[in-house]
């Protein structure tokens, strides 16, 4: 079976993107998977010069801008590929639909601080016409887009139960310590996002959550664990454990991410290869369905590391080019990001929390 493990890519390659931020996930995912697509990336700015220009030095970009707003005030940018911390995206978006000039964004994840930036952020975009899509990139993990494929061409008969279980330690970043959260917005978000591209929307999401030993700032949010209910009885837990026990403190570990997901007529079992070393490890999934004598377990060399960064830029350009929404986009987005902060509510009242509740009032 062909597992429609790639994304789609535009027609056009050549449309002019400009890159604000230069860390580790522009840097090291990015610009290589869109290098490998053959995206044409001319511009980049950071909140330094000498990161930026480090960058552009690795990625042969040709033009190097003081700051983000040197970068905006550039007219002939028609896209926008902003990765930097969430509690200053927002301004950035705005800035950018201020001057209108930019036919496309690509929104890094989380859309915002919560679902009200998020809100926001997509108000301003359709306001000014800008077509605005969100960094989901696990979406484009290759075994997710597997599980999916699976799951649309009936192999698996009706999902019953399905799990993301996460046993990693992520590299937590110097501006999370500010905010005062850590797992749900930044890791959770991912999980609960393919529950939504795979099965779509829940009615509610019940969460627990406690603080992760290892991470010294404060936090609620270190350990998660939560469960989708669907309206066809269709459950799915995740458990992101960003603890694993004290394998940084001279224990053995264990550390993956797999999913599962079980339906009335086969099975299916994912495996990202974001825990391993190298990072760039490929994921893997073997499925089965009924009758079949063993699993069916295809191979690739594409990872999630880099290389799914590609979709979520490919599905804006495509949108671009043929005038649809993007596969991700800013509005359908506002759904993980209203799951999320359901999450958040669950947790802190300890009871299951409706998506209707928490989407009143978005237009």
């Amino acid at each position: 079976m062909d597992l429609r493990i790639h994304p789609s890519l535009p027609d056009r390659k050549d449309f002019r993107i400009g890159i604000l931020g230069s860390g580790f996930i522009v840097s090291d995912c990015h610009l290589v998977a869109y290098r490998k697509a053959g995206f044409n990336s001319i511009s980049i700015a950071s909140r330094t010069r000498e990161n930026a220009a480090r960058t552009a030095e690795r990625h042969s970009i040709p033009n190097v801008y003081d700051g983000y707003e040197a970068l905006l005030d550039d007219a002939s940018i028609e896209v926008l590929d902003i990765a930097v911390p969430p509690n200053i995206q927002l301004n950035l978006i705005r800035a950018a639909c201020e001057r209108g000039t930019v036919k496309g964004i690509l929104a890094q994840k989380p859309l915002g601080m919560n679902l009200a930036e998020a809100v926001e952020a997509v108000r301003v975009c359709e306001k000014s016409g800008i077509t605005l899509a969100v960094n989901q990139n696990m979406r484009y993990d290759q075994s997710v887009r597997a599980g999916k494929t699976l799951l649309e061409e009936g192999t698996l008969g009706n999902p019953v139960f399905a799990t993301i279980e996460m046993r990693g330690i992520p590299h937590w970043m110097p501006w999370q310590a500010d905010l005062g959260w850590v797992t749900l917005r930044i890791m959770s978000i991912h999980h609960i996002d393919c529950f939504r591209y795979w099965f779509g929307d829940p009615e509610r999401i019940y969460c627990s959550v406690r603080p992760d030993p290892r991470t010294a700032f404060p936090h609620h949010d270190g350990i998660c664990t939560y469960i989708l209910e669907y309206a066809n009885d269709l459950r799915c837990v995740a458990i992101d454990d960003t603890w694993t026990g004290p394998v940084k403190e001279g224990c053995p570990g264990d550390n993956y991410i797999r999913w599962r997901i079980e339906g009335t007529n086969g099975l299916a079992i994912g495996d990202l290869g974001w825990c391993r070393d190298p990072y760039t490890t490929p994921s893997t999934v073997r499925y089965a369905s009924r009758g079949d004598s063993k699993f069916h377990e295809p191979k690739w060399t594409e990872s999630w590391f880099p290389d799914a960064f590609a979709g979520p830029m490919a599905q804006l350009l495509i949108a671009l080019e043929s005038g649809a929404q993007p596969a991700i986009s800013g509005r359908d987005n506002l759904r993980t990001m209203a799951l999320v902060d359901a999450a958040y509510r669950s947790a802190a009242e300890k009871r299951a929390i409706e998506l209707t509740q928490v989407l009143e009032g978005i237009a």
